[in-house]
């Protein structure tokens, strides 16, 4: 806790159930992992190509308290030596949030204990924080996920300023449908960068989006790749998208992979580059949300900005959904001055801005 300028040792319970991870965590001053404990659906959803929201929400049900439970056995501690608690109330899908945000509510009001609803992209950010890592501000934060692309300035901490942002699909909404063209398994991001280690980055020549400003735009690069593979395999334009994986080959899957994902990337560190040079001030270049796993925009990064600036990107564990990360945000809103909130009144909501 902060009080007149003097910093006291705290413990945060971080609880997270946004999507298809349900998860907790205990964090001590924003920075020390006592324990991070996730369970995925990747497995429940992958048959139906995408997250199931009513199923997500069902799995929720059945593995919030464990994981809770888990999460503070792993950490050595129990609910009432806790300083307080955080948990994901918004963007998400509507049934998964209310399952995670009921849970924490309920310990909030069972225990007495302080109450901090987090934001999830938010919470992303901050998985730059884990591990002791030290992000200087101001910085640029490039918040890359299945439902988010935004690169977001901040001048300190629990300050956030979105100078840029998709007008269509986001990056990795866009990864799996070009995975689903390709065949490949959900999810797609990871199942197209391991196959386009097989691939040639150049064989298939992909256009840029031209977009105005710092926005983004990635639908057209999911037609784009349609339209190639059709080309490639000299079917008609009527044929539809599932049926093209029976006539491609494991070569030009990995190809088309490869070039994708070239073509991705490029766009992103192009804007990037362009936010660097409208805000020169710029101390720290951060990744965050689940396509920042990806080596490839890992490696880009580095190369694009490594001379200027200090590069930063969370540990793999911590790129996609976690109570680490929500447990880390929270504390540095409280050292901003954020206040305990009501867990009575606390509503969710499934789409809102960082702010």
């Amino acid at each position: 806790m902060h009080f007149c300028g003097i910093m006291y040792k705290m413990k945060i319970l971080g609880i997270e159930s946004s999507c298809d991870e349900t998860a907790a965590a205990v964090i001590e001053d924003g920075q020390k992992v006592l324990s991070n404990v996730v369970v995925s659906q990747i497995d429940i959803h992958a048959e139906y190509g995408g997250v199931i929201p009513e199923i997500a929400a069902r799995s929720h049900i059945e593995a919030v308290n464990p994981v809770i439970k888990k999460a503070l056995a792993d950490a050595g501690e129990t609910i009432d030596s806790i300083d307080a608690i955080a948990v994901t109330h918004t963007p998400g899908l509507v049934g998964s949030l209310l399952v995670g945000t009921l849970a924490a509510r309920t310990l909030a009001v069972l225990h007495n204990k302080p109450f901090y609803p987090t934001h999830h992209l938010k919470s992303h950010i901050y998985a730059n924080w884990l591990s002791g890592y030290n992000p200087e501000f101001p910085l640029l934060a490039a918040v890359v996920s299945g439902g988010h692309t935004q690169i977001i300035y901040m001048e300190r901490h629990d300050h956030f300023e979105i100078i840029g942002s998709t007008r269509d699909d986001a990056i990795g909404e866009c990864f799996d449908k070009v995975a689903k063209i390709l065949g490949l398994p959900y999810p797609g991001g990871p199942n197209i960068a391991k196959v386009a280690l097989n691939g040639n980055p150049d064989k298939y020549q992909l256009p840029i989006p031209k977009v105005d400003g710092l926005d983004f735009s990635f639908s057209g690069i999911k037609t784009a790749v349609l339209r190639a593979v059709q080309n490639e395999l000299g079917l008609p334009i009527t044929t539809p998208s599932h049926e093209l994986k029976e006539h491609l080959s494991d070569q030009q899957i990995a190809d088309f992979a490869a070039s994708f994902q070239k073509t991705a990337v490029n766009i992103l560190i192009k804007k990037l580059k362009k936010a660097r040079e409208l805000h020169p001030e710029t101390k720290s270049i951060l990744l965050a949300g689940g396509v920042s796993a990806n080596e490839l925009l890992r490696t880009e990064l580095h190369n694009a900005f490594d001379k200027e600036c200090q590069v930063y990107v969370p540990e793999f564990k911590y790129s996609t959904d976690n109570g680490a990360m929500v447990a880390s945000a929270a504390y540095y809103s409280i050292q901003a001055g954020e206040k305990s909130s009501d867990p009575y009144a606390l509503d969710i909501s499934p789409r809102s801005i960082i702010r």
